[in-house]
């Protein structure tokens, strides 16, 4: 039991590592340009949130038998944190007081929950507040992609949807389901639960909508390197993107 544990944690770290580095396309056109043009830099500081409260969850005097979700976490703030630093640098004085506002209150909540489960909670406790305050954050990342669903089941295309950022969403919520279930921690299964449900869902609108053009123009390059990452465009993205044909094919290689 503890080497299967153990192996599905190991899985888990590897598919995660996917997701979180799946966004570098999006920052390679960013420092390209030099612009942040239409992205939302919010979809990341949230991330990065979701990562710090998860890491701090795994650590030892939190939860035990958990150290595999603090390293994968830990990883992932790091990456993260470069993101939102990358935006801040490229985004708009406008775009820039905001996510750098939201970067504040996102370190401050994590400071807040570290130091009352640290100086006020023990234990149970402290394994109890750091657990929920995890697995509410992780479903809102997992639930990130229900708007590219629904565009899916709107356009009758997959365009926007790619098969192995599709399955790897899968994966993920898999190993980590397991790896909850196979310890006993319903704040590390339920959240991973929801995620490999979601992960289902998706793959099985792809297998349903893959063959079908739907109402779409044929794929940009552009259009397809906006769809692989976590944190989606903002809506008018995906009209910009069909305007900039030079710049579609300047990442064309990516």
């Amino acid at each position: 039991m503890a080497i299967a544990h153990f192996l599905f944690g190991i899985f888990g770290n590897a598919t995660a590592l996917f997701l979180f580095l799946s966004p570098t396309i999006t920052f390679k056109r960013i420092i390209q340009n030099k612009s942040t043009e239409e992205f939302s830099g919010i979809p990341y500081v949230m991330t990065l949130l979701n990562c710090l409260l998860a890491a701090w969850y795994g650590l030892p005097f939190v939860s035990t038998d958990n150290l595999l979700v603090a390293t994968i976490n830990g990883t992932g703030s790091a990456i993260e944190f470069i993101y939102v630093i990358i935006f801040l640098i490229f985004a708009p004085k406008r775009e820039k007081a905001k996510i750098f506002g939201l970067l504040m209150f996102v370190l401050a909540v994590f400071a807040l929950v570290a130091l009352v489960s640290l100086l006020a909670l023990h234990e149970n406790n402290r394994k109890v507040f750091c657990g929920f305050g995890t697995t509410i954050f992780s479903i809102i990342m997992y639930a990130s992609p229900l708007s590219i669903m629904r565009t899916v089941i709107k356009t009758k295309s997959v365009e926007f949807m790619p098969f192995f950022l599709s399955l790897f969403v899968f994966l993920c919520g898999t190993s980590w389901f397991v790896y909850g279930l196979l310890g006993g921690d319903p704040f590390v299964y339920v959240p991973n639960g929801f995620g490999c449900g979601l992960g289902t869902a998706q793959l099985i609108l792809y297998f349903i909508y893959r063959n079908k053009k739907g109402g779409t123009k044929k794929p940009s390059s552009t259009s397809v390197e906006d769809s692989l990452e976590m944190g989606l465009p903002k809506p008018n993205q995906e009209k910009k993107s069909n305007t900039n044909g030079s710049l579609a094919q300047s990442e064309h290689d990516v």
